[in-house]
């Protein structure tokens, strides 16, 4: 049954609650740009980090891994404190503790520590992911909630688009550090803006208790999970993934019995809308998160470009899901979600099939293309099946369905990058890229495409028949 959320309190004039909702909307949209920025910054930074720091091709992909797997094992734990405990009060701190270990990042002197700032830095990104589009979804009435999350999404692109082009650019002349430095202005900014303007609090569930044992389940299989993948085809790598999916098993079924669940189970058992939009969210980012990290690297090694020209190009894709996530999302108030994320998933599909055909010589206008049409994908998804999600859950739950929700999103991106870390692994090795190893990492690309298309497929099967959102 679609549940019909309210605001937390109610607003005594329409006045107030429009000014009430163009703050979190402010606050939101602005946090929602810092992360994919860094992320498409760092994407391209990686061959500036691999000639200063000395890494090889499998720890380079551990630059994003250890900072989505940080994201990961944190967001649930962070959804359900800030559903208890208060929504703006987590966002706060996750804030402070991006922004802090991002400024730390700039003195990273090995691999070493930098991996650790960037684990950090997934840790206070997971606390306002989780929590942004709790609050956002708390304070917008449905028939508004749409075009919300349509702006919300929509940051997050500008964040993917503005990130390799400005990145470049800072990478070229300053240095990678300099991007990590950005990070202090941005977020100071964004901690000035949420206190002063962001009013009210949010915790619609302060009688449950945090489930500490199913947390510390969760964040072990996870952890084995992504380690063991980057391992792979080792017989550790092997043992440590199985172990992981294991532990996910366990942790299931742990939580169908804890008095206080930090992963509502429920959601995915007896509501058919909110576990299959889930489902085709794991699988859309399963897909595609690791097409900016592989073309990042394919078009500064063999194509030979420049950090701030490969941006420039990369930049293709998100601009093209900035512009249209807020018409989707918009378009979703009034078309049957589904039909919209099916479209799009569709459209990546095709994307991804074009890109198995990659090759050294491959035309630019051609990439450029595939890119404005994966964006289209992108876009006509998102946006749509986001509103899908938040739409399905009553407003208790808010946070715990945000942070479901951000978990799938994020295994997704590391299931993405341990497809294309295996991949390295197998095929290019534990060595530095060069041109002795050209033939070998195109390969490893385009096996990483192929992949990506059939879990695109699958999720085309997810999305169209995850029920009707809207009763005729």
């Amino acid at each position: 049954m679609i549940a019909s959320p309210s605001p937390p309190f109610p607003p005594p004039s329409a006045e107030p609650s429009s000014a009430l909702e163009r703050s979190a909307l402010c606050v939101a949209a602005l946090t929602s740009f810092m992360g994919p920025f860094m992320i498409s910054s760092v994407n391209v930074a990686l061959p500036a980090i691999q000639a200063e720091l000395g890494m090889n091709a499998v720890q380079l992909s551990w630059v994003a891994t250890s900072y989505l797997l940080a994201v990961a094992v944190a967001l649930l734990p962070a959804g359900k404190i800030a559903d208890i405990h208060g929504r703006k009060k987590v966002f706060t701190a996750g804030l402070i503790t991006y922004t802090l270990t991002s400024t730390a990042a700039v003195f990273a002197g090995n691999a070493a520590w930098l991996l650790l700032f960037r684990a950090l830095q997934g840790l206070g990104a997971a606390m306002f992911i989780t929590t942004g589009m709790a609050i956002l979804t708390s304070i917008f009435p449905p028939h508004k909630r749409g075009r919300a999350i349509g702006v919300y999404v929509a940051a997050v692109y500008v964040g993917l688009s503005v990130g390799p082009f400005v990145g470049g650019a800072l990478i070229q002349h300053f240095g990678w550090r300099s991007i990590f430095l950005l990070m202090l202005p941005l977020g100071a900014g964004s901690i000035a803006v949420t206190l002063t303007f962001l009013k009210g609090e949010w915790a619609d569930d302060r009688s449950q208790k945090l489930d500490v044992a199913g947390c510390l389940l969760y964040a072990a299989a996870i952890l084995a999970l992504i380690y063991g993948a980057s391992l792979l085809p080792t017989l550790l790598g092997c043992g440590l993934a199985c172990a992981g999916l294991i532990g996910l098993g366990l942790f299931f079924q742990q939580q169908r019995r804890a008095p206080h669940p930090v992963f509502e189970v429920a959601l995915f058992v007896e509501n058919r809308t909110f576990a299959f939009s889930s489902l085709a969210a794991l699988l859309n980012y399963s897909a595609t998160f690791a097409v900016t990290f592989l073309m990042s690297l394919y078009l500064q090694y063999l194509k030979g470009m420049e950090p701030q020209t490969a941006g420039l190009v990369l930049m293709a894709q998100p601009v093209v899901m900035a512009v249209f996530s807020p018409l989707a999302g918009r378009l979703s108030d009034r078309v049957e979600p589904r039909l919209l994320a099916s479209a799009g998933m569709a459209i990546t599909v095709a994307g991804m099939l074009v890109f198995t055909q990659l090759h050294a010589d491959s035309s630019l206008v051609g990439i450029v293309g595939n890119l404005v049409m994966l964006g289209m994908g992108f876009a006509l998804f998102s946006s749509p099946n986001m509103n899908a999600i938040m739409g399905s859950v009553a407003k208790e739950h808010y946070g715990v369905a945000s942070g479901a929700v951000a978990t799938m999103r994020l295994m997704g991106q590391m299931m993405s990058m341990a497809i294309a870390t295996v991949a390295l692994a197998l095929l290019v090795g534990r060595e530095a890229i060069g041109p002795e190893n050209y033939d070998r990492f195109l390969l490893s690309v385009r096996a990483v495409f192929t992949v990506s298309a059939a879990l695109c497929g699958v999720g085309v099967y997810f999305s169209m028949f995850r029920g009707r959102l809207r009763r005729q």
